[in-house]
C-alpha cells in the first residue's frame, strides 16, 4: 500500500499504575468510579467491537454454534436506509459508519444526538483500515425523513441522529438518517455496515481484556472524575454548566489528571480519558478528543488481538459476552462469519487514523450558532473514501494522518 503512519518524535516517559495510586490522598486507594448518565463520548468505537470478534475469530471459527450464538446477540437489520450498499457481498471495498450517541434518559421522546461520528474504510485489498472522524458540529444538509416527520434542512451533522430517532424512530431511525446525511456529504458514499456502542457495556469489554496501554500526548484534566482531598472519596470535581462545559472547581476536589507519557490504563481511566474535550492542554477540544479516541481504538485492537487474549478461552468468552452487551452491529444482511473471514487479516499496524480540517478549527457563526466548516482537503478525503482511492490520497496529503502511537 505504501502508506506509513509516522511515529511521534517526542520521547515520552513511561508511567505505571503506581503513579495514579501515589496521587490519591494518603491511605485512600483510588476507587473505580460509579458512572452517571452523561454525554457518552465515543460510543462509536464499533470498529473495536467488530474487529474484536474478528480478532478472536481465528480461534473460534471451528465452533459454528458459538458463532451463531454471538451473531444473534450482536447483529441488527436495517439502519442504513438509502445509504446501504447493495447486495450481500463484501468482496470489494468496505465502508462502516461508526456512531457514538448521547442518549437522554430524562427525555425519551426527544431522540439522541450523535456525540461522535467515524467512517472506517477498508480498501478492496482488505489489508488496512482508514479511520476518519467527522467533526460533530460540521454544517451539513440533512435530508428529509418522512417516517419521523422531519422535513430536512441545514444543521450540525450530530443533529441528524436526533431528527431520525425522534417521534418513534429510535436508534434505527437515527442511524438511518445519519447514514444518509454522511452519504450525501461524501458524494454518495454507500455503507456496508454500521454500529452503535453502548457505553456501560463497552467499559465491561475493556475490563474483560484487562485494560489497555496508551500514550497520552497532551495533559488532560477530567471534568467527570475527581477525588475529595479530605475524605478521599470519588466525585465530580467541577460544577457543570447547562451546556455540559465545566464551571468552577468544587471545594476540596482534585480532578483526575492524565499527564503526558505512556502507561497502562484501567478500563475506567481509559474511557474517562477519551471522553474529555474541555480541559485539554493544547485547547484542541473535539479534535483532540477525536485523536485520542482513534488512538484508543488502535490500542484496543492491539490488546484484543494479542496472544494473551485470543489464546485464553476464559478471556475470549468474557470478551465475546461483553461485545454482545456493548455493540449493536448493523451488518446489512452480510453474515457475521463473512465479516470475520474477510477482515481476519486486519492488524493494529494496518490501522491508519486520519483527521478532518487538519485537526484545526474552521468555525463560523451563522445565525447565532457556531458551526465547523469542512475545508476542501477534507472534502477531497471523503470523495477518496467513496471512490476507494484513500491510499493514493494519503500519499499525496500526508498531513491528514494523525501522528502518534496509540501504545508504548
Amino acid at each position: 500500500m505504501g502508506v506509513r503512519v509516522a511515529k511521534a518524535s517526542v520521547r515520552v516517559d513511561e508511567r505505571t499504575s503506581a503513579r495514579r495510586v501515589a496521587s490519591t490522598p494518603a491511605n485512600k486507594a483510588p476507587k473505580r468510579p460509579v458512572r452517571r448518565k452523561s454525554p457518552l463520548w465515543a460510543r462509536l468505537l464499533i470498529i473495536v467491537g467488530a474487529l474484536l470478534v474478528m480478532g478472536s475469530g481465528g480461534t473460534l471459527l471451528g465452533g459454528q454454534l458459538l458463532l451463531q450464538h454471538y451473531t444473534a446477540a450482536i447483529t441488527h437489520e436495517g439502519g442504513l436506509g438509502t445509504a446501504a450498499a447493495e447486495g450481500k457481498s463484501i468482496d470489494g471495498p468496505i465502508n462502516l459508519l461508526l456512531v457514538g450517541i448521547d442518549e437522554r434518559a430524562n427525555d425519551p421522546d426527544g431522540g439522541a444526538r450523535a456525540d461522535s461520528i467515524m467512517i472506517a474504510h477498508v480498501p478492496a485489498s482488505h489489508d488496512s483500515v482508514f479511520l476518519t472522524s467527522i467533526p460533530r458540529d460540521s454544517r451539513v444538509k440533512i435530508p428529509a425523513h418522512w417516517i419521523t416527520r422531519y422535513d430536512g434542512g441545514t444543521d450540525k451533522i450530530n443533529a441528524a441522529f436526533q431528527y431520525g430517532s425522534q417521534n418513534g424512530g429510535g436508534r434505527d431511525g437515527g442511524l438511518e438518517l445519519l447514514a444518509e446525511t454522511v452519504s450525501g456529504l461524501a458524494g454518495g458514499l454507500k455503507f456496508n455496515g454500521a454500529a452503535i456502542v453502548n457505553f456501560d457495556g463497552f467499559r465491561g469489554l475493556v475490563d474483560a481484556i484487562g485494560g489497555v496501554d496508551l500514550c497520552v500526548d497532551e495533559k488532560v484534566t477530567s471534568i467527570h472524575i475527581g477525588w475529595n482531598t479530605k475524605t478521599g472519596k470519588e466525585g465530580v470535581p467541577y460544577n457543570i454548566n447547562s451546556d455540559g462545559t465545566p464551571g468552577g472547581l468544587k471545594p476540596n476536589m482534585r480532578p483526575q489528571v492524565y499527564t503526558v507519557g505512556c502507561r497502562h490504563f484501567a478500563a475506567w481511566e481509559a474511557l474517562d480519558y477519551v471522553r474529555q474535550r474541555d480541559l485539554l492542554e493544547k485547547s484542541d477540544a473535539d479534535y483532540g478528543r477525536q485523536r485520542h479516541q482513534q488512538q484508543f481504538i488502535k490500542a484496543m485492537l492491539k490488546k484484543t488481538t494479542s496472544t494473551g487474549v485470543i489464546t485464553n478461552p476464559i478471556k475470549v468468552n468474557a470478551v465475546l459476552n461483553s461485545v454482545g452487551k456493548a455493540v449493536s452491529f448493523y451488518n446489512n444482511n452480510v453474515a457475521l462469519g463473512d465479516w470475520i473471514f474477510t477482515l481476519k487479516g486486519i492488524t493494529p499496524d494496518s490501522l491508519v487514523t486520519m483527521k478532518a480540517n487538519g485537526g484545526q478549527f474552521h468555525s463560523q457563526n451563522i445565525g447565532g450558532q457556531a458551526f465547523e466548516i469542512l475545508d476542501d482537503e477534507t472534502k477531497e478525503m471523503l470523495t477518496a473514501i467513496a471512490n476507494d482511492q484513500v491510499a493514493a490520497f494519503v500519499q499525496a496529503h500526508p498531513d491528514v494522518i494523525n501522528n502518534g502511537d496509540a501504545t508504548p
